[in-house]
């Protein structure tokens, strides 16, 4: 299973130039909480996003990514953050990271191949496996700091 994955990787960097990806930082300002998600192939609290496939907008697979991840659908335009090079997924991937004020909740997330837990936490008390990437993501678009270059 790891050897086909290992090549599964190798091949996908190889073919592909560039990958694209969005993250959202949902925040609910009413309660000083953001939406974050821990997913069942990697470690850590990290914000809800994934890859924009062929023949997406960064908004559509903004928009699928957070229905597949959390039951959230946008009630207004997201506001664009930033651009940041994701070093830590490839030497080639980009990653657009969204602020979400405005959205409803159909109902909580339920565990799935892809998403072990989900769920609000308040800024004063994320989890404490929270990734230090989704960390600095809050402090730079919630607290005003500088957005650095990479993920």
């Amino acid at each position: 299973m790891r050897i086909r994955h290992f090549l599964f990787h190798t091949f996908f960097l190889l073919r592909r130039p560039m990958t694209l990806g969005v993250r959202a930082i949902v925040y609910d300002g009413t309660k000083n909480a953001v939406f974050l998600v821990r997913h069942t192939y990697a470690p850590g609290w990290q914000l809800p996003g994934g890859g924009v496939e062929r023949g997406e907008t960064f908004g559509q697979a903004l928009e699928k990514e957070l229905r597949e991840e959390g039951n959230i659908v946008l009630t207004a335009p997201p506001q664009l953050f930033a651009l940041y090079k994701n070093a830590h997924a490839s030497p080639r991937d980009h990653v657009a990271l969204y602020v979400c004020r405005s959205f409803e909740q159909a109902g909580p997330k339920l565990r799935d191949r892809e998403i072990a837990e989900s769920g609000f936490f308040s800024l004063d008390k994320l989890p404490e496996s929270t990734t230090p990437s989704t960390k600095r993501r809050l402090q730079e678009a919630l607290h005003g700091l500088e957005p650095l270059p990479l993920w």
